[in-house]
Protein backbone atom coordinates (compact mmCIF):
# COMPACT_ATOMS: atom_id res chain seq x y z
CA UNK A 1 0.00 0.00 0.00
CA UNK A 2 1.04 3.70 -0.54
CA UNK A 3 2.46 5.65 2.11
CA UNK A 4 -0.41 7.14 3.91
CA UNK A 5 0.55 10.53 3.64
CA UNK A 6 0.74 10.04 -0.16
CA UNK A 7 -2.65 9.07 -0.38
CA UNK A 8 -3.98 12.06 1.88
CA UNK A 9 -1.56 14.45 -0.20
CA UNK A 10 -3.00 13.15 -3.34
CA UNK A 11 -6.95 13.34 -1.89
CA UNK A 12 -5.81 16.76 -0.65
CA UNK A 13 -4.57 17.49 -4.53
CA UNK A 14 -7.20 16.45 -6.11
CA UNK A 15 -9.84 18.30 -3.77
CA UNK A 16 -7.88 21.60 -4.51
CA UNK A 17 -8.15 20.72 -8.10
CA UNK A 18 -12.13 19.54 -8.11
CA UNK A 19 -13.13 22.92 -6.19
CA UNK A 20 -10.65 25.27 -8.58
CA UNK A 21 -12.80 23.38 -12.03
CA UNK A 22 -16.32 23.38 -9.95
CA UNK A 23 -15.63 27.29 -9.41
CA UNK A 24 -14.48 28.55 -12.84
CA UNK A 25 -15.97 26.27 -15.13
CA UNK A 26 -17.61 28.53 -18.12
CA UNK A 27 -16.56 31.62 -16.51
CA UNK A 28 -14.80 34.50 -18.10
CA UNK A 29 -13.21 36.44 -15.00
CA UNK A 30 -12.67 39.25 -17.73
CA UNK A 31 -16.21 40.17 -17.77
CA UNK A 32 -18.30 41.59 -14.88
CA UNK A 33 -20.93 38.89 -14.98
CA UNK A 34 -18.75 36.31 -14.64
CA UNK A 35 -17.16 37.61 -11.65
CA UNK A 36 -20.35 38.37 -9.41
CA UNK A 37 -21.16 34.86 -10.28
CA UNK A 38 -18.07 33.50 -8.71
CA UNK A 39 -18.35 35.27 -6.19
CA UNK A 40 -22.24 35.09 -5.18
CA UNK A 41 -22.90 31.84 -6.48
CA UNK A 42 -19.81 29.33 -7.25
CA UNK A 43 -17.87 30.06 -4.33
CA UNK A 44 -20.87 29.69 -1.59
CA UNK A 45 -21.18 26.68 -3.67
CA UNK A 46 -17.96 24.73 -3.13
CA UNK A 47 -16.98 25.96 0.15
CA UNK A 48 -20.40 24.81 0.93
CA UNK A 49 -20.13 21.23 -0.64
CA UNK A 50 -16.70 20.93 1.28
CA UNK A 51 -17.95 21.67 4.51
CA UNK A 52 -21.09 19.55 4.42
CA UNK A 53 -18.61 16.70 2.50
CA UNK A 54 -16.13 16.57 5.50
CA UNK A 55 -18.39 17.05 8.74
CA UNK A 56 -20.38 14.16 7.98
CA UNK A 57 -17.61 12.11 6.94
CA UNK A 58 -15.50 12.88 9.54
CA UNK A 59 -18.34 12.98 12.05
CA UNK A 60 -19.32 9.41 10.85
CA UNK A 61 -15.96 8.03 11.05
CA UNK A 62 -15.76 8.75 14.87
CA UNK A 63 -19.26 7.60 15.57
CA UNK A 64 -18.39 4.33 13.71
CA UNK A 65 -15.85 3.57 16.42
CA UNK A 66 -17.20 5.56 19.66
CA UNK A 67 -20.65 3.40 19.13
CA UNK A 68 -18.18 -0.19 18.05
CA UNK A 69 -21.03 -0.05 14.63
CA UNK A 70 -20.01 0.23 11.38
CA UNK A 71 -23.39 1.16 10.23
CA UNK A 72 -23.46 4.34 12.68
CA UNK A 73 -23.75 7.89 10.95
CA UNK A 74 -25.77 10.94 12.15
CA UNK A 75 -29.15 9.53 10.55
CA UNK A 76 -29.40 6.16 12.37
CA UNK A 77 -28.15 7.51 15.59
CA UNK A 78 -30.80 10.43 15.51
CA UNK A 79 -28.80 13.56 15.33
CA UNK A 80 -29.75 14.18 11.50
CA UNK A 81 -33.77 13.56 12.77
CA UNK A 82 -33.94 16.11 15.14
CA UNK A 83 -32.36 18.58 12.86
CA UNK A 84 -35.03 17.49 10.54
CA UNK A 85 -37.80 17.89 12.55
CA UNK A 86 -36.61 21.57 14.11
CA UNK A 87 -36.12 22.64 10.28
CA UNK A 88 -39.44 21.05 9.49
CA UNK A 89 -41.26 23.07 12.33
CA UNK A 90 -39.70 26.37 10.77
CA UNK A 91 -40.47 25.38 7.35
CA UNK A 92 -44.48 24.28 7.92
CA UNK A 93 -45.65 26.63 10.91
CA UNK A 94 -42.80 29.58 11.74
CA UNK A 95 -41.33 30.69 8.26
CA UNK A 96 -44.09 33.09 8.11
CA UNK A 97 -43.25 35.01 11.39
CA UNK A 98 -40.06 36.15 9.97
CA UNK A 99 -39.89 36.31 5.51
CA UNK A 100 -36.59 38.46 5.72
CA UNK A 101 -34.95 36.15 7.53
CA UNK A 102 -36.15 33.01 6.49
CA UNK A 103 -32.50 32.03 5.39
CA UNK A 104 -30.71 32.43 8.51
CA UNK A 105 -33.69 31.47 11.13
CA UNK A 106 -33.74 28.29 9.19
CA UNK A 107 -30.11 27.20 9.73
CA UNK A 108 -30.64 28.27 13.28
CA UNK A 109 -33.53 25.95 13.61
CA UNK A 110 -31.91 22.86 12.13
CA UNK A 111 -29.14 23.15 14.27
CA UNK A 112 -30.90 23.61 17.30
CA UNK A 113 -32.76 20.51 16.69
CA UNK A 114 -29.37 18.61 16.10
CA UNK A 115 -28.12 19.93 19.56
CA UNK A 116 -31.61 19.19 21.21
CA UNK A 117 -31.10 15.52 19.99
CA UNK A 118 -27.99 14.87 20.92
CA UNK A 119 -28.31 16.21 24.82
CA UNK A 120 -31.58 13.74 24.74
CA UNK A 121 -29.81 10.80 23.42
CA UNK A 122 -26.96 10.94 25.76
CA UNK A 123 -29.74 11.60 28.68
CA UNK A 124 -32.04 8.64 27.96
CA UNK A 125 -28.28 6.31 27.33
CA UNK A 126 -27.12 7.65 30.81
CA UNK A 127 -30.63 6.35 32.24
CA UNK A 128 -30.45 3.18 30.55
CA UNK A 129 -26.93 3.05 32.28
CA UNK A 130 -24.29 3.51 29.57
CA UNK A 131 -23.20 6.53 27.98
CA UNK A 132 -21.68 4.71 24.85
CA UNK A 133 -22.95 1.73 22.32
CA UNK A 134 -25.93 0.07 22.84
CA UNK A 135 -27.31 3.08 24.74
CA UNK A 136 -26.53 5.64 21.92
CA UNK A 137 -28.18 3.79 19.33
CA UNK A 138 -30.73 2.61 21.06
CA UNK A 139 -31.64 5.98 22.24
CA UNK A 140 -31.05 7.45 18.63
CA UNK A 141 -33.42 5.12 17.22
CA UNK A 142 -36.30 6.16 19.80
CA UNK A 143 -35.31 9.91 18.62
CA UNK A 144 -35.48 8.86 15.36
CA UNK A 145 -38.80 6.93 15.68
CA UNK A 146 -40.19 10.08 17.56
CA UNK A 147 -39.15 12.28 14.88
CA UNK A 148 -40.22 10.56 11.97
CA UNK A 149 -44.05 10.48 14.05
CA UNK A 150 -44.44 14.10 14.51
CA UNK A 151 -43.04 14.42 10.62
CA UNK A 152 -45.66 12.32 9.51
CA UNK A 153 -48.38 14.82 10.76
CA UNK A 154 -46.92 18.03 9.78
CA UNK A 155 -47.26 16.48 6.35
CA UNK A 156 -50.66 15.47 6.78
CA UNK A 157 -51.72 19.03 8.04
CA UNK A 158 -49.89 20.96 5.59
CA UNK A 159 -50.23 22.83 2.61
CA UNK A 160 -48.90 21.34 -0.96
CA UNK A 161 -46.72 24.53 -1.14
CA UNK A 162 -44.84 23.52 2.31
CA UNK A 163 -44.82 19.87 1.39
CA UNK A 164 -42.82 20.96 -1.42
CA UNK A 165 -40.23 23.18 0.23
CA UNK A 166 -40.31 20.43 3.23
CA UNK A 167 -39.60 17.60 0.85
CA UNK A 168 -37.18 19.35 -1.41
CA UNK A 169 -35.29 20.43 1.87
CA UNK A 170 -35.22 17.03 3.73
CA UNK A 171 -33.62 15.78 0.01
CA UNK A 172 -30.80 17.93 0.73
CA UNK A 173 -29.42 20.82 -1.60
CA UNK A 174 -26.05 22.96 -1.63
CA UNK A 175 -27.20 25.79 -3.11
CA UNK A 176 -29.82 27.04 0.01
CA UNK A 177 -26.17 28.82 1.53
CA UNK A 178 -25.02 32.50 0.88
CA UNK A 179 -21.23 33.49 1.15
CA UNK A 180 -22.16 34.72 4.48
CA UNK A 181 -24.00 32.03 5.71
CA UNK A 182 -20.68 29.70 4.82
CA UNK A 183 -18.17 32.31 6.02
CA UNK A 184 -19.71 32.20 9.64
CA UNK A 185 -19.68 28.22 9.34
CA UNK A 186 -15.90 28.14 8.11
CA UNK A 187 -14.15 28.50 11.24
CA UNK A 188 -16.46 26.51 13.29
CA UNK A 189 -16.28 23.51 10.97
CA UNK A 190 -11.85 24.58 10.73
CA UNK A 191 -11.87 24.11 14.53
CA UNK A 192 -13.61 21.18 14.70
CA UNK A 193 -11.94 18.98 12.65
CA UNK A 194 -8.58 20.30 14.23
CA UNK A 195 -9.75 18.95 17.14
CA UNK A 196 -11.13 16.00 16.06
CA UNK A 197 -8.02 15.03 14.26
CA UNK A 198 -5.86 14.77 17.08
CA UNK A 199 -8.37 11.80 18.61
CA UNK A 200 -6.58 9.37 16.28
CA UNK A 201 -4.57 7.59 18.41
CA UNK A 202 -7.65 7.56 21.41
CA UNK A 203 -10.22 6.43 18.87
CA UNK A 204 -7.74 3.70 18.22
CA UNK A 205 -7.21 2.65 21.81
CA UNK A 206 -11.30 2.00 21.53
CA UNK A 207 -10.80 -0.73 19.46
CA UNK A 208 -10.05 -2.91 21.96
CA UNK A 209 -12.23 -1.79 24.36
CA UNK A 210 -13.33 0.78 27.02
CA UNK A 211 -11.19 -0.85 29.38
CA UNK A 212 -8.50 -0.94 27.09
CA UNK A 213 -8.90 2.43 26.12
CA UNK A 214 -8.74 3.65 30.36
CA UNK A 215 -5.16 1.24 30.82
CA UNK A 216 -3.54 3.25 27.83
CA UNK A 217 -4.29 6.60 30.21
CA UNK A 218 -7.67 7.48 28.00
CA UNK A 219 -10.53 9.03 30.52
CA UNK A 220 -13.76 7.68 28.61
CA UNK A 221 -15.73 9.39 31.12
CA UNK A 222 -14.99 12.47 29.67
CA UNK A 223 -13.93 11.59 26.45
CA UNK A 224 -16.90 9.73 24.80
CA UNK A 225 -19.79 13.34 25.61
CA UNK A 226 -16.68 15.32 24.55
CA UNK A 227 -16.92 13.38 20.80
CA UNK A 228 -20.39 12.81 21.03
CA UNK A 229 -20.65 16.84 21.27
CA UNK A 230 -18.23 17.58 18.18
CA UNK A 231 -19.73 14.95 16.56
CA UNK A 232 -23.22 16.49 16.93
CA UNK A 233 -21.93 20.04 16.24
CA UNK A 234 -20.45 18.82 12.43
CA UNK A 235 -23.98 17.32 11.82
CA UNK A 236 -25.62 20.23 12.86
CA UNK A 237 -23.70 22.62 11.05
CA UNK A 238 -23.80 20.51 8.07
CA UNK A 239 -27.60 20.19 8.03
CA UNK A 240 -28.34 23.52 8.67
CA UNK A 241 -26.26 24.45 5.64
CA UNK A 242 -27.90 21.53 3.20
CA UNK A 243 -30.58 19.98 4.50
CA UNK A 244 -30.34 16.19 5.24
CA UNK A 245 -28.09 14.42 2.97
CA UNK A 246 -28.26 10.63 2.93
CA UNK A 247 -25.47 7.90 2.64
CA UNK A 248 -22.28 10.32 2.58
CA UNK A 249 -21.22 9.43 6.38
CA UNK A 250 -22.15 5.58 6.03
CA UNK A 251 -20.16 5.20 2.86
CA UNK A 252 -16.92 7.26 3.38
CA UNK A 253 -15.38 5.35 6.21
CA UNK A 254 -16.53 2.33 5.54
CA UNK A 255 -14.89 2.48 2.30
CA UNK A 256 -11.73 3.92 3.56
CA UNK A 257 -11.26 1.21 6.45
CA UNK A 258 -12.43 -1.41 4.23
CA UNK A 259 -9.70 -0.23 1.17
CA UNK A 260 -6.68 1.05 3.79
CA UNK A 261 -7.09 0.00 7.23
CA UNK A 262 -8.37 1.23 10.82
CA UNK A 263 -5.85 3.82 11.69
CA UNK A 264 -8.23 6.54 12.70
CA UNK A 265 -4.97 9.03 12.55
CA UNK A 266 -5.93 8.04 8.52
CA UNK A 267 -8.78 7.58 8.48
CA UNK A 268 -10.37 10.80 9.96
CA UNK A 269 -8.42 13.12 7.89
CA UNK A 270 -8.85 10.88 5.03
CA UNK A 271 -12.72 10.57 5.45
CA UNK A 272 -12.94 14.71 5.45
CA UNK A 273 -11.05 14.75 2.59
CA UNK A 274 -13.12 12.14 0.68
CA UNK A 275 -16.76 13.26 1.82
CA UNK A 276 -15.74 17.06 0.51
CA UNK A 277 -14.48 15.38 -3.09
CA UNK A 278 -17.89 13.74 -3.18
CA UNK A 279 -20.14 16.28 -2.44
CA UNK A 280 -18.19 18.40 -5.21
CA UNK A 281 -18.59 15.27 -8.14
CA UNK A 282 -21.96 15.52 -6.98
CA UNK A 283 -22.06 19.10 -8.02
CA UNK A 284 -20.56 18.63 -11.09
CA UNK A 285 -22.60 15.94 -11.94
CA UNK A 286 -25.65 17.81 -11.18
CA UNK A 287 -24.82 20.22 -13.57
CA UNK A 288 -25.61 17.93 -16.66
CA UNK A 289 -29.09 17.91 -15.98
CA UNK A 290 -28.96 21.62 -16.71
CA UNK A 291 -31.30 23.78 -15.13
CA UNK A 292 -33.38 21.48 -12.85
CA UNK A 293 -32.03 21.61 -9.34
CA UNK A 294 -31.52 17.63 -8.25
CA UNK A 295 -31.82 17.02 -4.72
CA UNK A 296 -28.30 15.84 -3.41
CA UNK A 297 -29.09 12.81 -1.50
CA UNK A 298 -30.73 11.20 -4.89
CA UNK A 299 -27.48 11.20 -5.86
CA UNK A 300 -25.29 10.49 -3.04
CA UNK A 301 -27.77 7.52 -2.61
CA UNK A 302 -27.48 6.27 -6.76
CA UNK A 303 -23.90 6.80 -7.04
CA UNK A 304 -22.86 5.36 -3.31
CA UNK A 305 -25.34 2.63 -3.27
CA UNK A 306 -23.87 0.79 -6.08
CA UNK A 307 -19.85 1.30 -4.45
CA UNK A 308 -20.97 0.56 -0.95
CA UNK A 309 -22.44 -3.12 -2.35
CA UNK A 310 -19.28 -3.51 -3.97
CA UNK A 311 -17.07 -2.73 -0.74
CA UNK A 312 -19.24 -4.83 0.99
CA UNK A 313 -19.19 -7.86 -1.33
CA UNK A 314 -15.16 -7.40 -0.73
CA UNK A 315 -15.06 -7.60 2.81
CA UNK A 316 -17.15 -10.74 2.39
CA UNK A 317 -15.01 -12.29 -0.57
CA UNK A 318 -11.81 -11.83 1.91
Amino acid sequence: MPDRRLILAALGLLLLLLASYVALVDLDLDQDSSRQILMQLRIPLVLCAILVGASLAASSALLQVMLRNPLADPGIVGITSGASLFAALYLLLGSHLALGLVRYALPLFSFIGAMLSTLLIYLIARRLGTASNAGVILSGIAISTLSGGVLAWLYFFSDAQSLRNLTFWLLGSLHQADLPLVLMALPLVVILLTVLMRQGQALNWLYFGQRSAQLSGLDVGRFFPRMLLISALLVGIAVSLAGSIAFVGLLVPHLLRNFCGHDNRFILPASALLGAILLLLVVLISKQFGGVAVPVSMLTATLGGPVFLYSILRMAGR
